[in-house]
């Protein structure tokens, strides 16, 4: 790479610049961290656990070392048995469906909505069969997924509705938090999301005690309390052996810190979006600018990422690529055709929505730290592919 392009280049993601303004706060943090003595499931995992309470609204949140331990926790917490179906989509990160092998499920898939990437209602109710027992809608991208639809076919085919809000912090529907409007969600701190730490965090959200309560014990090798030796059994029943998912206390300490910055930092990628769509409408071969649809009025959305649906979307990522620009592909393979998944005997055409999107769609930078004249650039680049023009 020439000196020139690599002066010009618009990483996909980078908070260095957060991390900077931060770190006077951020230390205060660590530094009590070290002062308890405690590194792991101690006093700045509870304080960032009641801080999350207060944001969400959440009855009860517990931190887990990742978004997909909290998926498998919260699975198994509300009482998913050996061979229950799940319902997920089609489109989605593999974790989606993952975690519900993992819990001792058998994930059913279905297709998508083609505007907000989240679950179609009607796809939901042609798929769910007799041993179907959970419905869980992924919240993607910057939309949450038509819940009042989900959960009207959830009620007609009682199956519990458990949320994959992991990209979702800060996205409400009526006011309430992604998440709470099932049995219970869970956030991903992996780095780049919204709020990301500097390592793999996440965290079961819900209104429930007793999930609560068991999520607590699972992760924790199936200990209520902080003992050496207090295995109890779960209090629901289910006799289940709990996991190690225990999250670090240095990975609370930096969510602490950047949790004061949140909201704001959600208003700087609003800002950054609108920059975005002021400078791709219009433009032959992009097909989908992200907007919230009309039909929701009553959702806050968030851009965790912002994705477009383009045509040649490979060719348009290797050009932007070879101008310094870093993108991602969410998600080029739909998880109904992953090889992991070939067993449940799935085709191409199966589900037409999810692999549209995976053909078409592309993230483009977005985090707070991204300056609206890299936005500017990145628009350049894409309208030179498109249009011929210089960039």
């Amino acid at each position: 790479m020439t000196a020139e392009v690599s002066a010009l280049t618009v990483p996909f993601f980078t908070q260095s610049a957060t991390f900077s303004g931060l770190w006077p706060i951020t230390r205060r943090h660590i530094v009590e961290v070290i002062q308890n003595g405690k590194y792991s499931h101690g006093r700045k995992v509870l304080e960032l656990e009641r801080a999350l309470a207060a944001y969400t609204g959440a009855a009860h949140v517990v931190g887990v070392n990742s978004g997909t331990d909290a998926l498998v926790l919260l699975l198994r917490a509300c009482g998913l048995r050996p061979g229950d179906e799940v319902v997920v989509p089609a489109f989605s990160f593999i974790a989606s469906a993952s975690s519900v092998v993992l819990a001792g499920g058998e994930p059913v898939f279905a297709d998508i909505e083609p505007d907000g990437y989240g679950l179609d209602p009607a796809s939901v109710a042609a798929v769910a069969g007799p041993r179907a027992r959970f419905v869980m809608p992924v919240h993607l991208f910057h939309h949450l997924a038509d819940l009042t639809g989900l959960a009207e076919v959830a009620r007609g085919l009682d199956l519990t509705v458990v949320e994959d809000s992991a990209e979702a912090i800060g996205m409400r529907h009526n006011g309430a938090h992604a998440g709470l409007l099932g049995a219970g969600g869970v956030l991903s701190f992996f780095p780049t999301k919204t709020l990301g730490a500097l390592g793999d965090a996440g965290a079961v959200i819900t209104n429930d005690p007793v999930i609560a309560e068991t999520v607590g014990a699972l992760r924790h090798h199936g200990r209520f309390g902080r003992t050496i030796d207090n295995f109890p059994g779960i209090s629901t029943g289910t006799g289940a052996v709990g996991v190690n998912s225990k999250m670090d206390d240095v990975q609370a300490a930096v969510l602490l810190a950047k949790l004061d910055r949140l909201e704001a930092d959600i208003r700087r990628r609003a800002v950054l979006a609108r920059r975005y769509a002021d400078g791709l409408a219009g433009v032959p071969g992009v097909r989908k600018l992200p907007s919230v649809l009309p039909r929701r009025a009553s959702v806050r959305g968030v851009f965790y990422v912002y994705v477009v649906e383009v045509d040649r979307r490979d060719e348009l990522a290797a050009h932007l690529a070879g101008r310094g620009i870093g993108t991602e592909t969410y998600y080029p393979t739909p998880l109904h055709l992953q090889p992991c998944f070939a067993r449940l005997g799935h085709r191409p055409g199966d589900f037409p929505h999810a692999e549209a999107a995976s053909r078409r769609t592309l993230a483009l930078p977005l985090y707070p730290d991204l300056p609206l004249g890299d936005v500017d650039r990145v628009c350049a680049a894409i309208r030179s592919f498109y249009l011929g023009e210089r960039a």
